[in-house]
């Protein structure tokens, strides 16, 4: 499967701006994105399903209080928690449910990472919604960040899909069929342009995290 890495993420973000003219723009004004990745491990889908519908800063307040907790977040370690003691951690209820599930697919075998390195987007996909509480956002998420997949548009992602909006004057009710269609000119390299939009949003609102 195509991956973006430290040697070609510049190029890529490079042809997209030769493509897309927004995109040239971004890279005028905030020069290029950072390579954001994550390790693909059973710790970065619970920082994932805790970022759900809320900001980066509160997910991560809540993950490295569970790191506090348990030194290495491991499936069996997550499970030795109490509800109180997940709770202390800053995970909802319906968090608490998630990060059981998930640890139980690893325990289970139901999930094993190491085989999903090299299986089509798709697959991954699949194997990952198995679990209850990780939908097609998550599974983008983890696609693009750990196995710096090339070609992932996460749609269901707010701060994306209000950057496309931005940049590319869309009507506020644009759908996402829409938006779809749009970026099917960015294929192969959609993971690239999802990041060049992410950059937009964070430096033109001054964000820090």
């Amino acid at each position: 499967m195509q991956q973006f890495t430290s040697d070609n993420f510049q190029l890529l973000c490079n042809e997209l701006a030769e493509r897309e003219p927004v995109f040239k723009v971004i890279l005028q004004q905030h020069s290029y994105p950072p390579m954001w990745t994550r390790p693909a491990s059973f710790a970065t889908l619970i920082h994932i399903i805790l970022e759900q519908q809320v900001s980066l800063a509160s997910a991560r307040a809540a993950f490295n209080k569970l790191k506090e907790k348990t030194g290495t977040i491991t499936p069996a370690k997550l499970l030795l928690l109490s509800d109180e003691e997940l709770k202390a951690c800053y995970f909802s209820r319906q968090k608490t449910v998630y990060a059981r599930h998930l640890a139980e697919a690893f325990i289970s075998k139901k999930i094993q990472l190491n085989k999903l390195t090299a299986s089509h987007d798709d697959h991954v996909r699949g194997v990952l919604k198995q679990v209850k509480g990780i939908g097609d956002w998550t599974a983008d998420v983890y696609l693009l960040f750990a196995l710096q997949r090339t070609d992932i548009f996460p749609i269901g992602d707010l701060a994306m899909v209000n950057a496309l909006k931005e940049v590319k004057k869309l009507p506020v009710h644009t759908t996402k069929e829409d938006m779809l269609l749009l970026a099917d000119a960015w294929r192969p390299y959609r993971s690239i342009a999802a990041m060049m939009l992410w950059h937009h949003y964070i430096k033109s609102r001054n964000i820090k995290f």
